[in-house]
């Protein structure tokens, strides 16, 4: 029986979207028995599933060159073309058959449009351009065309960022693919991926995907030009050009046109264009996409079937032997035939070849495809060893277990994961063929199982890389024009349809920052939906919480636990700062004004606390005159004030005022006026920040460690915050004002012009070394005469040495820790000569002699003499034209009559030897005192930066952050932070 008497030739052409292959499907229903074949293997399981949909598992069968499924009760094959069972069938299709022209592939289309055909039918499915060459080659065939079921236009080129919904962009190479997948997950939240390398289980999870619409793109090869049926409404090419594996070349206008048509769906039209660099079309190209209308193959692949198998060299000359037929040429040099040519010249294996059989089993190795894609040496040296296995009867288990287990791994990149795919494909075929391995069956399995979880761990990978799930949700509801669900957690985060967008800081919503902008608008709006009632909510618990939960900030901010909730500005003067909230506009004025009123609540009981003092000695009415003026200008400098720049104002104070001031704490010191109760650590930390905000500085100075006696003098720091945190300059260190007057009171009662030396008292306050006291000493204008000299045993003189500051304790004294030592110190010094006592009257009524025994002994041995270091201090002001160290005194003209007028003024100890610069009260500054030193008032510092001393520091543009116990973190910018980490580096 001939082929034309073998059943109803019928090609039915046209362009794409026609329902040509759906049609095929039911045809080949119709019949009792069929053959399908498929380009791809991709498209094979698309069709093979909507069969065994249709009629069960139990009779359908799959066979591609890496998959088979053959069940006992077979009636239909679906096949890939290369691996179409040669069966009598009652019905064969042939899908794509347009690809006869193809330069590597062609030849097996051609073979099957010349030699297969169905026992009742058999039908050609492709492009009209294969018309003329079916027409020439298939006596007797039936022609169908088949037109769109809808329209495809043309659109002119878009942007990447302006691709509408559902588009299909297509790339030629894999590296193009990649970057515009990304630039599309960036801008659109995510696209699907569809390459031709990809497994059937990972395509179709992305087509699956892509289906489902959890992505509105989709960016691939030209795979998608063959067969795979999406819901696409605009296809953008990126390049009009491709590299066919020997040179790049301009695509073809049917190729474009087979593209181009995978846009539209059934009835509904499509949009075809161009993006990215790529140049629009021409005029005619565009009218024949359009139309589908071109030029009609002229040339078919083709290659000989009819081998011979008797050696190599004759199954070369048959592979290469001519049609003989105008119509069939020879298409590219296939690989099979490369790598056959390349294992022939190889002597192991042309020895080895010794017969027919030998050169057919060479010839179905040389066919296993490259799907490495290495080099075509790497290829046939694994072929080579392939064919050496087979000769010895089949590819060991050992062996193939180790290649496979190589490649058994779901770790790595997309590439990574691609390599390994495509190197499983190739143990995929070799376990189809029959008796190419042992257990068959098992490496069937295995090798499956292994392509199937790398299939899903690059589509996790692609999806991962590719797929913003935020994004696309957002824009998929937008779309939908639903309405966005948000939800705030007890942590302040906030989720809008399951997917983080943000976090409520107090009562300001910070959004996720890496959300793109027309991403971000969606969030925000939908996350202030759902934070309107937590901002009431909020509102509420904030205004009913105790002071506790609140707390400022050394640079004035105003923090709520951990958030910042406002912060302190400017008000009508020092005592009175106003509030500033953060609060989004969003919240209303409602939530801001309920905000502020409680953090001005917050602010003003803060300061009504810690300087209850000064603010009773503001309010005193009884004090009138020079009394009251002198209160205004302590409540001016928060309570402290350096006396040299108020010293006209002290001198003019009679005992009344004085009396009045006292009465309200108010300490008259010969260096400091000020109120001890302010210079606790909480008050201190306030008086900066209240004076910063007075003052209008951009970074405000932070206060020094609580505890510290003294201080590192920094030169650049000026002096006025030195003396708004409690300390004073003097040499190296600055000194705490209420211990510093503990110490003039103790050098009052020394002969300052004849010299005395440091007692332990003083050491004791001040927590100093005696090296570090001399500094101090210098520094408050004494001149420090050092020397040497024996020193006296511990057992005749005991003394309590004063621990340095650093030395046997984690911190230096604090005021009561000196006040107790130098108790404790003179508890012990009368224990110990009430025992000396004791024993001297015991061994005088026992009659011993004892000590004169020892004491000649003592006498006999000669012994080192070990030596102190001590140090005389004297008065010793510097000349009135020099500047003065810091700290230095306070004298004028005159002091000795104003000693002798004010002496009973003074907090107390002896005028004997006091120098005129270390008076107490009444004592007059030099005049240009005031200009030098920062201060309140007439002292105000100079300008706002700079080293100057009684300058501010320069004006900072930076915005401010605010944190909670800012005092436990300072500002490395901040002066005070260096102080901070010298008490932490002890």
């Amino acid at each position: 029986m001939t082929l034309q008497e073998r059943g109803r030739v019928t090609a039915i052409l046209g362009p794409t979207n026609t329902g040509k292959t759906h049609y095929a499907i039911e045809r080949m229903l119709g019949h009792r028995t069929g053959v399908i074949g498929l380009p791809l293997r991709l498209l094979a399981r698309e069709v093979y599933d909507r069969i065994v949909k249709a009629r069960g598992p139990s009779v359908v069968a799959l066979v591609t060159g890496e998959e088979r499924i053959v069940p006992e009760r077979v009636q239909y094959w679906v096949a890939t073309t290369e691996a179409m069972p040669e069966i009598g069938a009652d019905f064969v299709a042939i899908d794509e058959i347009q690809l006869c022209a193809d330069p590597e592939r062609g030849h097996v289309f051609t073979d099957r449009l010349l030699n297969m055909r169905g026992l009742h039918e058999t039908l050609f499915l492709g492009s009209d351009t294969m018309r003329p060459a079916i027409a020439a080659l298939v006596p007797g065939v039936q022609f169908q065309r088949r037109e769109r079921f809808s329209a495809l236009s043309w659109s002119g080129s878009k942007k990447l960022s302006r691709m509408p919904a559902r588009s299909a962009i297509v790339g030629f190479s894999v590296d193009d693919v990649y970057a515009m997948a990304e630039l599309i997950r960036r801008q659109k939240g995510g696209c699907a991926v569809v390459m031709g390398a990809l497994s059937p289980r990972t395509r179709n999870a992305q087509v699956e995907m892509y289906q489902a619409g959890e992505v509105d793109y989709l960016v691939a090869t030209d795979a998608i030009g063959m067969g795979l049926n999406l819901d696409i409404r605009h296809v953008a090419f990126s390049a009009t050009h491709k590299f066919d594996g020997r040179r790049v070349r301009p695509l073809f206008p049917h190729e474009m046109g087979q593209i181009a048509g995978r846009a539209g769906r059934h009835t509904e039209s499509g949009t075809f264009g161009v993006t990215g660099e790529a140049a629009p079309l021409d005029e005619g190209l565009i009218d024949a996409i359009e139309n589908h209308r071109f030029a009609p193959i002229q040339r078919l692949t083709w290659r000989n079937t009819r081998l011979e198998f008797g050696t190599t060299e004759r199954l070369v000359e048959s592979l290469e032997a001519p049609s003989g037929h105008e119509l069939l040429g020879r298409g590219r040099e296939a690989d099979d035939l490369q790598v056959l040519k390349s294992l022939r010249d190889i002597p192991e294996i042309r020895d080895r070849v010794q017969g027919g059989k030998d050169v057919r089993l060479l010839w179905d190795v040389c066919r296993v495809p490259d799907f490495r894609g290495i080099s075509p040496a790497e290829h046939s040296s694994l072929l080579a060893r392939i064919f050496g296995f087979l000769q010895d009867g089949a590819i060991p288990s050992d062996w193939l277990a180790r290649a496979v287990n190589r490649i058994d791994r779901t770790q790595g990149d997309i590439d990574a994961l691609s390599k390994r795919l495509a190197y499983i494909r190739t143990w995929t075929y070799v376990a189809q063929r029959n008796g190419w391995v042992q257990d068959e069956s098992h490496w069937r399995g295995e090798t499956r199982a292994v392509e199937d979880r790398l299939s899903d761990a690059l589509h996790a990978a692609l999806t991962q890389r590719f797929v913003d799930r935020r994004t696309s949700v957002l824009l998929r509801r937008l779309k939908q024009k639903e309405s966005l669900v948000a939800e705030v957690n007890d942590k302040g985060e906030v989720t809008v349809e399951g997917e983080f967008a943000g976090r409520l800081e107090g009562f300001r919503f910070r959004p996720d920052q890496t959300a793109t902008a027309d991403e971000a608008k969606m969030l925000n709006r939908a996350s202030y939906e759902a934070l309107r009632p937590e901002f009431s909510l909020r509102a509420d618990r904030f205004y009913n919480s105790p002071d506790t939960e609140l707390d400022f900030t050394e640079q004035g901010g105003l923090m709520w636990g951990t958030a910042a909730v406002g912060k302190l500005v400017k008000g009508a003067d020092a005592l009175h700062p106003g509030v500033e909230v953060f609060v989004d506009e969003e919240a209303g004025p409602e939530i801001s004004e309920k905000v502020k009123r409680r953090l001005q609540h917050f602010i003003d009981r803060k300061v009504a606390a810690l300087f209850e003092p000064l603010i009773t000695l503001q309010k005193d009415e009884a004090l009138t005159g020079l009394a009251r003026g002198f209160a205004f200008r302590l409540v001016e400098s928060l309570g402290v004030l350096s006396r040299d720049t108020v010293a006209n104002e002290v001198k003019e104070l009679d005992q009344d005022a004085r009396g009045a001031l006292r009465k309200h704490g108010v300490r008259f010191g010969q260096f400091t006026i000020f109120m001890p109760a302010l210079l606790k650590p909480a008050p201190t930390r306030l008086r900066l920040v209240l004076w910063s905000l007075a003052e209008g500085l951009d970074e405000f100075p932070e206060s020094p460690p609580p505890g510290l006696v003294t201080i590192p003098h920094i030169p650049e720091v000026p002096d006025g915050y030195y003396t708004l945190s409690g300390y004073r300059p003097a040499g190296d260190r600055a000194i705490r004002i209420d211990m510093l007057e503990r110490l003039a009171d103790l050098l009052r009662a020394q002969d300052t012009r004849s010299g005395f030396e440091a007692n332990p008292d003083m050491l004791s306050i001040t927590g100093m070394t005696l090296e570090q006291f001399s500094g101090l000493m210098q520094g408050l204008g004494y001149a420090a005469e050092k020397g040497e000299r024996p020193k006296v045993k511990a057992a005749e003189t005991p003394v309590v040495e004063p621990v340095a500051e650093g030395e046997g304790s984690d911190a230096p004294m604090t005021e009561e820790e000196s006040v107790l030592a130098a108790e404790t110190r003179a508890k012990w010094e009368a224990e110990q000569a009430e025992k000396r006592r004791a024993e001297r009257e015991a061994a005088e009524a026992a009659g011993e002699v004892v000590e004169e025994t020892e004491v000649a002994a003592e006498d006999a041995a000669p012994v080192e003499q070990e030596m102190e270091v001590f140090y005389t201090f004297r008065w010793a002001p510097k000349p009135r034209g020099n500047r003065r160290p810091q700290g230095e005194g306070q004298g004028r003209r005159g002091g000795g009559n104003q000693q002798r007028r004010e002496g009973g003024a003074r907090e107390g100890g002896s005028r004997e030897g006091a120098p005129r610069e270390a008076r107490a009260d009444g004592e007059r500054p030099q005049g240009n005192r005031e200009k030098r030193e920062g201060g309140f008032g007439g002292g105000k510092p100079r300008g706002k930066g700079g080293p100057k001393k009684g300058g501010k520091p320069q004006q900072s543009h930076s915005p401010k952050t605010f944190s909670s116990r800012p005092e436990k973190k300072a500002d490395p910018d901040s002066p005070f932070a260096i102080l901070a980490t010298l008490k932490d580096r002890k």
